[in-house]
């Protein structure tokens, strides 16, 4: 809704929240049009994108999706056929959306240092589209995936938590805070999501 004053939405159809219990046969049991095969388990995140450019228009929509991820024991048999499917299908919007934004497969360790996977290009290729990667990236990484063209854009999270400055610190090649883990997801106001340092 222009009024609300926002720019535009973002589906969140990953880690275990509704949308995805539709999406991965781990935790999609239904016996009717909306379990079963491929097709049918992707349906409701569809119908959901459809009604939703529908409303606001596609160029104002974005979809957020975590085939690799096991949230809430919420995973799939074949995640790279899940991505696949949705990229296509969400490439195939009449309207179509203004991005996808994936999750990359967990980390691997190589040379004491994570390494981003960087498994999404099928995805991104498949969709055509402006693609967000998003998954223990750094500013190095961050900006490797898009000068590389793997990526338009990266998205943080965890950093981004623990440093609500993050941009002015990537620009200034700054220290980051480290993020408390103990702190994700909980109701403290005051621990966790408020009390990270700015820069000085």
């Amino acid at each position: 809704n222009p009024i609300a004053g926002f720019d535009g939405v973002e589906i969140h159809g990953a880690h275990g929240y509704l949308v995805e219990q539709f999406l991965k046969d781990s935790a999609n049991d239904r016996a009717d049009e909306y379990g079963g095969s491929l097709e049918n388990r992707c349906r409701f995140a569809l119908e959901v994108v459809t009604a939703v450019v529908e409303e606001i228009g596609g160029r104002r929509l974005g979809v957020r999706l975590s085939p690799f991820a096991d949230y809430m024991d919420c995973h799939d048999s074949d995640p790279h056929a899940l991505a696949l499917h949705m990229a296509t299908k969400l490439k195939g919007i009449p309207e179509g959306i203004l991005y996808l934004h994936m999750v990359e497969p967990r980390m691997a360790r190589a040379d004491g240092r994570r390494v981003v996977p960087k498994r999404l290009r099928p995805y991104r290729d498949a969709f055509g589209g402006t693609f967000i990667a998003a998954g223990g990236y750094d500013r190095e990484e961050g900006n490797k995936a898009v000068r590389e063209g793997y990526a338009d854009l990266v998205a943080f999270g965890r950093l981004f938590l623990a440093n609500p400055d993050l941009p002015k610190r990537f620009e200034l090649d700054a220290e980051l805070n480290g993020y408390d883990r103990a702190t994700f997801y909980t109701s403290d106001p005051v621990v966790g999501y408020t009390d990270y340092p700015f820069l000085g």
